[in-house]
């Protein structure tokens, strides 16, 4: 069983950027659809971006489009999430995750998740 672990984040100003990573111990992932969730304090575990195995393929939750971009290195078995032009409301627990299908991913439907990093976005 692969572990994920994401690393990255942190307090950052209102408009700032911050770049998250998730490191899987091996290649299990690689031929995986991956993605990031986040989860605010009262709320659900919500979607937030995925991207394909093959990098061909992304998609966004509206409330990031044109904000935050998603990619990986499979060589490095590392994901990542560059996030710019931070607001507040994005102000969460981050969690990566991965499962076979982009469906499996965004339901949710699946245990591979890693254990979350803190971002706080505040003046």
């Amino acid at each position: 069983q692969a572990q994920l672990v994401e690393s990255g984040g942190g307090l950052v100003q209102p408009g700032g950027s911050l770049r998250l990573s998730c490191t899987a111990s091996d290649s299990t992932f690689n031929d995986y659809w991956m993605g990031w969730f986040r989860q605010a304090p009262g709320k659900e575990r919500e979607f937030v971006a995925a991207i394909s195995w093959s990098i061909i393929n992304t998609f966004y939750a509206d409330s990031v489009k044109g904000r935050f971009t998603i990619s990986r290195d499979n060589s490095q078995n590392i994901m990542y999430l560059q996030m710019s032009s931070l607001k507040p409301d994005d102000s969460a627990v981050y969690y990566c995750a991965a499962a076979p299908s982009i469906h499996e991913l965004k339901s949710m439907n699946h245990d591979n998740w890693g254990q979350g990093t803190q971002v706080t976005v505040s003046s």
